[in-house]
């Protein structure tokens, strides 16, 4: 089937939800314990020496990648409504809707962050017939999209916005004025998007074409244009192949020290630790680390130890006060069976940080890249759509199916509390005032216990190895005694559904 364009990608989570839902109520127990929707394989010893799979795993890997193309390779159109009097946070920033001014900013905000999704079509995957993560992939992709915002934050000018974003007119909300819960006493501003049906397909009109009301755009900035080449390179580095240091085949062959191989469940926390390892592995990114936090906790020392090169240095050197910027990430469970609702107040304001990039985990059986919110709704890029693979070695390949129109919203309540929280820090600097201004966040909570904590001092490195499927691994939660005597039929956060 062929997919629309990326510009009209819509989300349609719930209905796969309860699809997935079904499909998993009628397998028996043995297979629930992978991908819901992979074929049960029985074990071969004549090619367990050999590590390669037989003609009945090729079929059974055909057969299934292509039920995902087509399941995740169309899209629905819908749009997301917005209330024009309360902010819509982005990233840190805030934007009022109660303008077309103020709405073209917001949809700049959005469209800007690098979107990534399944693809289909990409090399085979090292040791398997995968050449499609469809159906399996999408925490790792919304590990991605989080470390692509770390990425921008660290390369990119601040405040940078993608030029290009001005030739996308289809844009897929409407903000309205509420009078009443319902829906039709919503006043609706002048739509950005073209007079299409609702259910068809949309393609970006030429920039000559464009409706007169979305040619009135935010002045292109000269730096924005100029930092264009940076932007296509830090693409290239999560392209869907081998070489890409932050690809699909890259994460997956550093998740085998862990247990996990192409097509498994991929949880928050496991995730965290494949991105830290990709970024130590690669020289393709200059001046960056990443820090996993070890039991809801940040240990201050390590993270010095980490980013301080003048530890490093040698005595001839002994003025050097170099820096690595960081990025941490914050392995956390909200709750027990659900999301603790004392702990909205607290992600809202974190979310409300300019050092926040984002939140990666989703809604039950349903991997997402949290990006803000609007009062109780969370605001979000979803991985469930599966598109061609981009040629990124070409020159100047277009960029279009890396960036997405169409923001979605979701309830807070609805929100899986298994999650990993990241924050980037550029200097020292900018760590110790992250260290305050979070804090000051996660005091914001109604529970007893918080979120997580920074203290001074080290921890034990657990590493990635910790978290592998034979080994439960630290607690990446902090939750009150009686709820976690509840919660120990579960195992670590990482064998949590994300599909």
């Amino acid at each position: 089937m062929n997919s629309v364009s990326p510009s009209a990608a819509q989300y349609v989570g719930g209905v796969m939800q309860d699809e997935m839902g079904e499909n998993r109520r009628q397998q028996p127990l043995e297979r629930q314990a992978s991908f819901g929707l992979r074929l049960p394989q029985t074990p071969d010893p004549s090619r367990e020496t050999t590590g390669e799979p037989d003609e009945m795993d090729k079929l059974k890997a055909k057969l299934m990648s292509a039920w995902n193309n087509v399941k995740y390779g169309w899209a629905v159109k819908s749009k997301t409504s917005f209330n024009k009097t309360s902010p819509v946070t982005v990233m840190g920033h805030s934007y009022l809707l109660n303008s077309e001014d103020e709405v073209e900013r917001f949809r700049l905000a959005f469209m800007s962050r690098i979107w990534l999704t399944y693809r289909r079509e990409f090399p085979q995957l090292e040791g398997s017939t995968w050449t499609t993560d469809c159906g399996w992939g999408c925490m790792l992709r919304s590990g991605q999209m989080l470390l692509a915002q770390g990425l921008l934050v660290h390369l990119m000018p601040r405040d940078w916005a993608w030029p290009d974003a001005q030739q996308l007119t289809d844009v897929d909300f409407e903000v309205f004025r509420p009078r009443s819960p319902a829906r039709a006493g919503g006043v609706p501003i002048p739509s950005f998007g073209s007079p299409r049906g609702s259910n068809t397909p949309e393609k970006p009109l030429p920039r000559d074409q464009a409706p007169k009301c979305s040619q009135k755009k935010r002045p292109e900035s000269v730096r924005d244009r100029q930092a264009e080449p940076i932007h296509h390179k830090l693409v290239t580095w999560f392209g869907d192949q081998p070489s890409a240091p932050f690809g699909i085949h890259q994460l997956v062959e550093i998740s085998k020290s862990s247990g996990k191989k192409a097509g498994d469940w991929y949880g928050p926390s496991i995730v965290a630790h494949i991105l830290r390892k990709a970024v130590a592995k690669t020289s393709a990114v200059h001046n960056l680390a990443v820090y996993v936090a070890q039991d809801c906790t940040v240990y201050k020392e390590d993270v010095v130890r980490l980013c301080d090169l003048s530890l490093s240095q040698t005595a001839a050197d002994p003025s050097s006060q170099a820096w690595k910027s960081v990025i941490i990430l914050v392995p956390v469970r909200l709750g027990g069976e659900a999301l603790n609702p004392s702990y909205i107040e607290c992600v809202k304001n974190i979310l409300k940080l300019d050092c926040c990039i984002g939140i990666i985990g989703g809604k039950p059986k349903h991997s997402l890249y949290f990006i803000g919110f609007q009062d109780e709704q969370l605001l979000y890029l979803d991985p469930h759509f599966c598109q061609p693979v981009v040629d990124v070695s070409q020159v100047n390949f277009s960029l279009e199916s890396f960036h997405c129109s169409s923001p979605k919203k979701m309830p807070f309540s609805r929100m899986d509390p298994s999650c990993t929280i990241g924050f980037y820090a550029k200097n020292k600097k900018d760590f110790e005032s992250l260290c305050s201004a979070v804090s000051e966040a996660l005091s914001s909570s109604k529970e007893k216990y918080p979120i997580f904590t920074f203290v001074e001092g080290q921890g034990q490195d657990y590493g990635l190895e910790g978290h592998s499927s034979n080994n439960s691994g630290p607690a990446a939660h902090i939750l009150p005694p009686g709820i976690l005597g509840r919660s120990n039929n579960r195992r670590n956060s990482d064998e949590f559904v994300f599909l």
